[in-house]
């Protein structure tokens, strides 16, 4: 409940402070990272299969937490596992500075992931609670472009850390800002806000939805294997369990009712799902690409990747004050249409492609993507009532996950097959661009699938 001694105007300012202060924490890390795999795969002898579970390791420990972490936060209070994932994310961050082998750094990453899950869901929620309508659209788009400049800041400071003091370095900086978060969580964001206190949390569905989520992912990792093929499979069937077994039971971890009762809700998660399905994977390949093709150091590969997150961080705050105004879904489809282009421009990509059209291209995907993500988001949470804010904002956080790690499991798979399980070196750079182009391809035709969804979710304003 919010806090009878404080005021409205100064609780909506301190959660708006703490929400986006964190929400930069997890999109710096990632991106800051991206820049520094290379010189990861050279100290802790790596193959490229193994590089991409660097990052897939983290998306999939953040989108195994999400969905209990958002049920737990509605009946316990979303400030304690607001508090705790924080904790949990800074004691992983620090202790994978520390580590000597690649099966280490993987389980920090994990660590990492199940930290950055309580927090990403519940920073949402916690906004959505505490902001009226009218102001919702203003927020979610600063709220959105605080996670765009973590994305915009993070290749330029990793690039910059990892060429003058090691890639580990990116991981002891995540110490400081994690503590200064706690501190300041605890400190300023007065209330606990916990809607659902009268309901328990269903260990079941979240043990069936891990399980199913782990088989899913690791199995695209290892195709073509057999194994790979008889694990997706099963995860796609543990999933279907999933929503059986949450459609009957009386407090669901996952609310299957808001995809099946509700349109704009479900077409605007869908579209939330194809769209990181489709962009996700561009910086990681792109990092590669710039430093291994181009030759690039570090630093200067993550000044070059900031145009796509500059361009986020610019206009998601613009494009959230134009959704409290305007029709969201019109907005958010003309933003998938032009990340579509943007695709389709690196379908062409090859050893002698300029850096001014890189770049160019880069900044025009991230205008697409900013005018998409804040009105998708103000439309999803609009959609919802107020004591489903909690369940909405993992759902959404979920499908936002799930498009990331199926968009690193399209690159994992694309590498596997055309890479093969051995470093990335000159001798194999015309089949890493062959994955590459295969990869924006199927970006492309996700995002145009996804322009449907947006499109013909249905108006969440009455004319």
């Amino acid at each position: 409940m919010q806090s009878l001694a404080e005021p409205q105007p100064a609780l909506e300012r301190s959660a708006l402070f703490v929400a986006t202060l964190t929400s930069f924490m997890g999109p710096f890390m990632i991106s800051a990272v991206n820049v520094a795999l290379p010189a990861i795969q050279s100290d802790l002898r790596m193959n490229a299969v193994q590089l991409s579970w660097i990052a897939s390791s983290y998306l999939l420990a953040v989108a195994v937490g999400l969905i209990p972490a958002g049920k737990i936060a509605d009946i316990y209070g979303r400030k304690k596992v607001f508090t705790t994932g924080l904790v949990i994310y800074t004691l992983g961050s620090t202790s994978a500075a520390f580590v000597d082998t690649a099966a280490w750094l993987i389980f920090f990453r994990v660590v990492q992931g199940l930290g950055a899950g309580m927090f990403v869901t519940t920073g949402m929620a916690i906004l959505t609670s505490i902001f009226p309508p009218q102001k919702r659209g203003r927020a979610i788009g600063i709220y959105v472009a605080a996670v765009y400049v973590g994305l915009s800041v993070g290749p330029f400071v990793g690039g910059f850390l990892t060429q003058q003091f090691g890639w580990r370095s990116i991981f002891l900086v995540m110490f400081p800002m994690g503590l200064g978060s706690i501190a300041i969580t605890l400190s300023f964001l007065k209330g606990e806000w916990a809607d659902a206190r009268n309901q328990k949390l269903d260990v079941l569905g979240s043990l069936i939805y891990a399980i199913a989520i782990l088989f899913l992912i690791y199995g695209a990792s290892i195709l073509p294997s057999l194994t790979g093929g008889l694990l997706i499979p099963a995860g796609l069937l543990g999933l279907g369990l999933f929503f059986r077994q949450q459609s009957r039971t009386p407090y669901p971890v996952f609310e299957v009712s808001l995809f099946l009762e509700n349109r704009t809700f479900a077409f605007s998660s869908l579209a939330a799902l194809l769209n990181y399905s489709a962009t996700f994977a561009v910086t990681f390949l792109m990092s590669l690409y710039l430093q291994y093709i181009k030759g690039m150091t570090p630093q200067t590969a993550g000044v070059a990747l900031m145009a796509q997150p500059v361009m986020m961080a610019l206009f998601s705050p613009i494009a959230g004050r134009l959704s409290d105004r305007m029709e969201p879904r019109l907005l958010a489809s003309a933003g998938m249409a032009i990340t579509v282009i943007g695709m389709a421009v690196f379908t062409q990509l090859h050893t002698d492609s300029s850096l001014v059209g890189i770049t160019g291209n880069l900044l025009l995907l991230g205008f697409g993507f900013a005018l998409f993500s804040s009105p998708n988001m103000s439309a999803i949470m609009g959609a919802v009532a107020k004591e489903q804010y909690g369940i909405a904002s993992g759902a959404v956080a979920t499908m936002r996950l799930m498009g990331q790690m199926f968009s690193m499991a399209i690159a994992t798979v694309a590498l596997a097959l055309l890479v093969g399980r051995q470093a990335i070196a000159p001798s194999n750079y015309d089949r890493f661009l062959l994955c590459t182009r295969a990869v924006f391809t199927i970006s492309a035709l996700l995002c145009a699938i996804g322009v449907y969804f947006s499109l013909f979710r249905g108006r969440l304003r009455q004319p």
